[in-house]
């Protein structure tokens, strides 16, 4: 899209677009509940100027941000950035020079990088806004999600609420009030009733999670084939241009099959519900969402479309089908009352990642992908990163032809007495044996048919996971390797966290292949503790997060020691990643922590302890931990966390 000419505005307490921009380029928008009116320069107040708003990944001197543009006429300027972007962004502006730099990011130039509607489509604009989506999706009968308890299984018990803070109450509050305006939830009198908290979005929002992991328990398992990888790249080859799209909220266009809505039921403060559409989280959504979308596009999956649960790729031959095959599925998708997010739409693309399949004109990446970390293992510089790479090439030796003879240059450096030395000698040999396990005969092609196999481990500054199933000879092979460096946020986290991070991005990784497979996926890791994830009984944020990404995953987690997890344990901790941390590291200088020793008088306790009766949130928390049986998940978790690190204990005697 070609820059847009925009104005940087701190004294513009929002960000604008102008009308007429958003109308010349079929900028989707949403209509707001309530007009709002504008204060302009000279100081007048315009009222009711503003009635709709649209959502725009705008880029500024390389750097891009998701930001809420209110629409309203702006004559010669398109665009306005004011406060918001500001605070968000933190640009470093040079007067001077009328430059703009960031701390850590710099160069590009002044746009919206907003996939908008082309000219080719807006006659579908209808399905890129929010309106037409709050409306109750009607029945499709053999689509209703069914579900069908298992015979003689005992029901839950309704479950407790949660307290929640402020913040949370508030939006649940707002949830609750605009689902029942839309029809799609109603109040209930199920016999059982799930609870359900909180947990934080990508954009900073809030996510209502119900835990049905009970309900999934005693609920029969409806199977239906996700797309196997290797018929989706058959279907891409020949493909030159692509056009990609995304289903606004998929599993809430399924309706509960009638009769069925009872068990969705959710406890909250204001009393108890059920959905009359598809929830997140159930065991059976995914399948039953594939199996409605393969029916809207039947026979154009193939041909022209490969569907992906709410994920949607156009692909063709030449411009000129091309808008022909999308204009068939954006009328299929109206007809069915479908809408799509415009955000995540791109369009009359030649390069493009689908479901971690990156298409290019170059092919397809997918096979690269799987060795990635092996080929990209850098070479040794010390005997210890030697001995690690061999303790991973070495469980494929049988396979390797000649494995001593290409390995001893490494091994000789592995000798007591020997002078750590690399020369070309040893480059050959690292690079022979890189090459030899990462094609056949030690690779193999997946088999849809055949159990999966999933080793996985944390070191302190990385992941490393295998994927393998038996291969003709009875014996394990690797299907694809995956070593990935922590963020630095992730390294802060604990290490039960990390290792359970490994799993959730190996499942998420190798997606395409392992969603929802009819054998369990075995899940080997060497924390102990992992095997009971699912089943316990409170979660943090981050846990629950995790388990909705993980709900149509078929997998068993079993536990076998550090000894036997070498594969991974060799991919998590390559060299390459840095330096793992053997020292508790410092998070304050010493300079700038006063008083680290001082003393603190009663007095000055007291009146702090006096202080935080003011504070709501304060006065929330402890009432919170003072019955731990009522705890939401998130602080039930965080005491655990900080157990006996608290300063201050409240009168009522609760502590952590």
């Amino acid at each position: 899209m070609e820059p847009a000419k925009t104005l940087i505005d701190s004294g513009s307490s929002r960000n604008f677009i102008d009308k007429d921009y958003v109308r010349e380029k079929n900028i989707p928008t949403t209509k707001l509940a309530n007009k709002k009116s504008v204060i302009a320069i000279d100081g007048k107040e315009i009222e009711n100027v503003i009635s709709e708003k649209t959502e725009l990944q705008i880029e500024v001197e390389g750097k891009t941000l998701r930001c809420d543009l209110y629409v309203m006429p702006l004559g010669d300027t398109e665009i306005i950035l004011g406060k918001d972007w500001l605070d968000e962004a933190e640009p470093i502006i040079a007067w001077k020079d009328l430059t703009i730099t960031y701390k850590d990011h710099t160069s590009g130039k002044a746009a919206t990088d907003e996939p908008v509607i082309p000219k080719e489509f807006a006659d579908f604009l209808d399905l890129f806004q929010e309106e037409g989506f709050r409306e109750l999706p009607p029945h499709r009968e053999e689509f209703d999600c069914a579900i069908d308890l298992i015979e003689g299984a005992e029901l839950p018990k309704p479950a407790k609420t949660y307290p929640m803070t402020p913040a949370e109450s508030e939006a649940l509050e707002k949830y609750i009030e605009q689902e029942l305006k839309d029809g799609k939830i109603r109040r209930s009198q199920s016999s059982m009733a799930a609870p359900c908290f909180y947990v934080n979005k990508a954009d900073g929002g809030l996510r209502l999670v119900v835990d049905y992991r009970k309900l999934n328990a005693i609920t029969k398992p409806y199977r239906f084939p996700m797309p196997v990888q290797t018929e989706l790249l058959e279907q891409l080859k020949d493909a030159k241009i692509f056009s990609k799209m995304d289903i606004r909220w998929g599993f809430n266009n399924i309706r509960i099959r009638e009769g069925d809505e009872w068990k969705t039921a959710f406890r909250t403060r204001w009393g108890t519900y059920e959905t009359l559409v598809m929830p997140f989280g159930i065991i059976n959504g995914p399948a039953y969402f594939q199996a409605y979308v393969n029916n809207i596009f039947k026979d154009l999956i193939g041909v022209n479309v490969v569907v992906y649960m709410d994920d949607i790729l156009v692909f063709s031959r030449n411009r000129e089908d091309h808008i022909k095959h999308v204009r068939e599925v954006l009328k299929r998708l109206r007809a069915n009352h479908l809408f799509l997010k415009p955000h995540k739409c791109h369009f009359f693309t030649t390069e493009t990642s689908f479901i971690g399949i990156v298409i290019s004109p170059e092919g397809i990446s997918m096979e690269k992908e799987k060795v990635k970390a092996i080929l990209e293992w850098k070479a040794p510089t010390t005997v210890k990163q030697v001995q690690a790479f061999l303790g991973l090439a070495g469980f494929y030796r049988r396979w390797v032809e000649n494995f001593s003879t290409k390995a001893k240059p490494l091994t000789e450096l592995t000798r007591k007495g020997i002078k750590f030395k690399w020369t070309d000698r040893e480059e050959k040999a690292f690079q022979d044996i890189k090459e030899a396990i990462t094609k056949e005969p030690v690779l193999i092609h997946p088999k849809p048919d055949k159990p999966y196999i999933l080793e996985t481990d944390a070191s302190g500054v990385a992941l490393g996971a295998v994927l393998s199933q038996k291969g003709d000879n009875g014996r394990l092979h690797p299907i694809a390797y995956l070593s990935q460096s922590f963020t630095p946020p992730q390294r802060n986290y604990n290490t039960y966290d990390k290792e359970l991070l490994a799993i959730v991005h190996a499942l998420e990784h190798w997606r395409l292949l392992l969603e929802g497979t009819k054998i369990p996926i075995t899940v080997y890791t060497d924390h102990r503790n992992l095997q009971y994830w699912q089943e316990a009984k409170v979660w943090n944020r981050r846990h629950a997060r995790w388990y909705l990404l993980l709900a149509s995953f078929n997998y068993q987690i079993v536990y076998r020691p550090g000894k036997m997890s070498e594969k991974p344990d060799a991919l998590s901790r390559r060299h390459d990643h840095g330096d793992i941390p053997v020292e508790p590291q410092i998070m304050i200088a010493p300079d700038k922590f006063i008083g680290f020793m001082a003393d603190i008088s009663s007095s000055f306790l007291d009146e702090v302890r006096e202080a935080q009766k003011e504070d709501e949130t304060i006065r929330v928390l402890w009432e919170s931990v003072s019955n731990k049986e009522e705890l939401p998940p998130s602080v039930e978790m965080s005491c655990q966390n900080f157990a006996g690190d608290c300063l201050l204990q409240a009168d009522s005697g609760a502590n952590f």
